[in-house]
Protein backbone atom coordinates (compact mmCIF):
# COMPACT_ATOMS: atom_id res chain seq x y z
CA UNK A 1 0.00 0.00 0.00
CA UNK A 2 1.34 3.39 -1.00
CA UNK A 3 1.87 6.13 1.58
CA UNK A 4 2.82 9.79 1.12
CA UNK A 5 4.74 12.34 3.19
CA UNK A 6 3.63 15.82 4.18
CA UNK A 7 6.32 18.44 4.85
CA UNK A 8 6.46 22.22 5.25
CA UNK A 9 8.60 24.05 2.68
CA UNK A 10 10.26 26.32 5.25
CA UNK A 11 11.25 29.74 3.91
CA UNK A 12 9.67 29.12 0.52
CA UNK A 13 7.48 31.92 -0.86
CA UNK A 14 5.77 30.07 -3.71
CA UNK A 15 6.10 27.11 -6.07
CA UNK A 16 8.54 28.92 -8.37
CA UNK A 17 10.76 29.69 -5.38
CA UNK A 18 10.74 25.98 -4.44
CA UNK A 19 11.67 25.13 -8.04
CA UNK A 20 14.62 27.58 -7.98
CA UNK A 21 15.91 26.26 -4.64
CA UNK A 22 15.71 22.68 -5.87
CA UNK A 23 17.71 23.50 -9.01
CA UNK A 24 20.80 23.64 -6.78
CA UNK A 25 20.07 20.15 -5.42
CA UNK A 26 19.92 18.22 -8.69
CA UNK A 27 21.94 15.01 -9.04
CA UNK A 28 21.91 11.61 -10.73
CA UNK A 29 20.90 8.48 -8.82
CA UNK A 30 20.24 4.98 -10.08
CA UNK A 31 20.44 6.21 -13.68
CA UNK A 32 17.88 8.99 -13.32
CA UNK A 33 17.80 12.70 -12.65
CA UNK A 34 16.74 13.51 -9.07
CA UNK A 35 16.49 16.35 -6.60
CA UNK A 36 17.95 15.74 -3.16
CA UNK A 37 15.75 16.55 -0.19
CA UNK A 38 16.81 16.27 3.42
CA UNK A 39 15.17 15.39 6.71
CA UNK A 40 16.55 14.41 10.08
CA UNK A 41 14.51 11.25 10.63
CA UNK A 42 14.18 8.54 8.01
CA UNK A 43 10.62 7.32 7.40
CA UNK A 44 10.25 3.72 8.54
CA UNK A 45 7.65 2.95 5.90
CA UNK A 46 10.21 3.32 3.12
CA UNK A 47 8.90 0.43 1.01
CA UNK A 48 5.39 1.92 0.94
CA UNK A 49 6.75 5.41 0.24
CA UNK A 50 8.90 4.48 -2.77
CA UNK A 51 6.05 2.35 -4.17
CA UNK A 52 4.35 5.32 -5.87
CA UNK A 53 4.40 7.72 -2.90
CA UNK A 54 5.01 11.47 -3.07
CA UNK A 55 6.07 14.24 -0.75
CA UNK A 56 3.36 16.91 -0.52
CA UNK A 57 4.73 20.38 0.25
CA UNK A 58 2.96 22.92 2.47
CA UNK A 59 3.75 26.34 0.99
CA UNK A 60 2.39 29.46 2.69
CA UNK A 61 -0.25 27.59 4.68
CA UNK A 62 -1.55 25.39 1.85
CA UNK A 63 -0.60 22.04 0.38
CA UNK A 64 0.18 23.22 -3.16
CA UNK A 65 2.61 20.85 -4.84
CA UNK A 66 3.98 17.30 -4.74
CA UNK A 67 6.96 15.30 -5.94
CA UNK A 68 7.37 11.54 -6.37
CA UNK A 69 9.78 9.89 -3.93
CA UNK A 70 12.18 7.55 -5.75
CA UNK A 71 14.30 6.50 -2.80
CA UNK A 72 15.74 7.22 0.64
CA UNK A 73 19.33 6.93 1.85
CA UNK A 74 21.12 7.34 5.17
CA UNK A 75 23.74 10.08 5.13
CA UNK A 76 26.15 11.68 7.61
CA UNK A 77 26.93 15.41 7.77
CA UNK A 78 30.32 17.03 8.47
CA UNK A 79 29.68 16.92 12.22
CA UNK A 80 28.88 13.20 12.22
CA UNK A 81 25.10 13.54 12.55
CA UNK A 82 22.98 11.02 10.67
CA UNK A 83 20.14 12.28 8.48
CA UNK A 84 17.96 11.01 5.64
CA UNK A 85 18.53 12.03 2.05
CA UNK A 86 15.37 11.80 -0.04
CA UNK A 87 15.68 11.19 -3.79
CA UNK A 88 12.83 13.14 -5.38
CA UNK A 89 11.47 13.52 -8.89
CA UNK A 90 12.63 16.90 -10.26
CA UNK A 91 9.12 17.52 -11.65
CA UNK A 92 6.85 19.51 -9.34
CA UNK A 93 3.18 18.58 -9.76
CA UNK A 94 0.76 21.28 -8.62
CA UNK A 95 -2.14 20.05 -6.51
CA UNK A 96 -5.51 21.46 -5.64
CA UNK A 97 -4.56 23.90 -2.84
CA UNK A 98 -5.69 22.66 0.56
CA UNK A 99 -5.27 24.79 3.71
CA UNK A 100 -2.88 23.15 6.18
CA UNK A 101 -0.98 24.50 9.15
CA UNK A 102 2.79 24.20 9.02
CA UNK A 103 4.28 21.16 10.75
CA UNK A 104 7.69 20.33 12.16
CA UNK A 105 9.50 17.54 10.40
CA UNK A 106 7.19 15.41 8.30
CA UNK A 107 4.02 13.36 8.68
CA UNK A 108 2.63 10.39 6.82
CA UNK A 109 -0.28 11.23 4.53
CA UNK A 110 -2.75 8.54 3.51
CA UNK A 111 -3.61 8.46 -0.21
CA UNK A 112 -7.28 9.11 0.62
CA UNK A 113 -6.29 12.38 2.37
CA UNK A 114 -3.95 13.62 -0.37
CA UNK A 115 -5.20 16.47 -2.56
CA UNK A 116 -5.69 15.72 -6.25
CA UNK A 117 -3.42 16.98 -8.98
CA UNK A 118 -4.37 20.30 -10.48
CA UNK A 119 -5.62 20.15 -14.05
CA UNK A 120 -7.69 22.24 -16.41
CA UNK A 121 -10.89 21.13 -14.70
CA UNK A 122 -10.05 22.94 -11.46
CA UNK A 123 -10.92 26.51 -12.44
CA UNK A 124 -10.00 29.11 -9.85
CA UNK A 125 -8.01 26.66 -7.75
CA UNK A 126 -4.41 27.48 -8.57
CA UNK A 127 -2.75 29.82 -6.13
CA UNK A 128 -1.95 32.19 -9.02
CA UNK A 129 -5.11 31.55 -11.08
CA UNK A 130 -6.64 34.74 -12.44
CA UNK A 131 -9.90 33.16 -13.64
CA UNK A 132 -11.65 34.65 -10.62
CA UNK A 133 -10.70 38.04 -9.25
CA UNK A 134 -7.76 37.38 -6.91
CA UNK A 135 -9.47 38.76 -3.80
CA UNK A 136 -12.55 36.59 -4.42
CA UNK A 137 -10.54 33.41 -5.11
CA UNK A 138 -8.48 34.03 -1.93
CA UNK A 139 -11.59 34.56 0.20
CA UNK A 140 -13.29 31.47 -1.20
CA UNK A 141 -10.17 29.35 -0.55
CA UNK A 142 -9.95 30.63 3.03
CA UNK A 143 -13.57 29.60 3.52
CA UNK A 144 -12.77 26.17 2.10
CA UNK A 145 -15.09 26.65 -0.86
CA UNK A 146 -12.34 26.33 -3.50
Amino acid sequence: MTVHLLKTAVGIADIEHLRRVQQTRRARWDGREIVRGYTRNKPRRETELVDGGSIFWIVKGRIQVRQRVFGLADAVDDEGRVYCEMHLDPDLVETVPVPRRPIQGWRYLAPAEAPGDLDAGHVGQRADDDTLPPHLARELRELGLL
